[in-house]
């Protein structure tokens, strides 16, 4: 399997860990902006199943700003996606995107310093989740 971000499967089911997800977030300062639900979205557009999926558009506002100033076009690859699925033995799956592999690949090194910090954030976001 690609891992794209900060990866961990919880033993908390779906439900549970979509409360937990955004009180987790908070912790480090972000809030959940947006929220997707992949599965109903496929259902109504497509007509087709799919487990139970969310993304959630996190946003540390005062990094999110810092991020802006150093490069407007950053804006791209914000809020910083995390998604939450039901896995297929019924625990929830939590990924958090790595901003080291999208932000820090600009080449700007205040980007890359941005990233980092919001990497380690995410990092101590996810290893919180049980």
């Amino acid at each position: 399997m690609t891992t794209f971000g900060i990866r961990k499967v919880l033993r908390a089911s779906y439900d549970e860990a979509l409360v937990r997800v955004p009180e987790a977030l908070k912790s480090e300062g972000f809030g959940v902006l947006t929220e997707i639900d992949v599965r109903s979205t496929l259902k109504q557009k497509l007509g087709v199943e799919f487990r139970r999926y969310k993304i959630l558009g996190a946003c540390n506002p005062p990094l999110a700003h810092e991020a802006l100033q150093a490069e407007l076009e950053v804006g791209l690859m914000l809020p910083c996606n995390v998604i939450v699925y039901e896995g297929d033995d019924g625990k929830a799956v939590v990924v958090a995107i790595d901003p080291m592999q999208t932000v820090a690949a600009s080449g700007n090194p205040k980007l890359a310093t941005l990233a980092e910090t919001v990497k380690q954030k995410l990092t101590r976001v996810i290893a919180t989740l049980e």
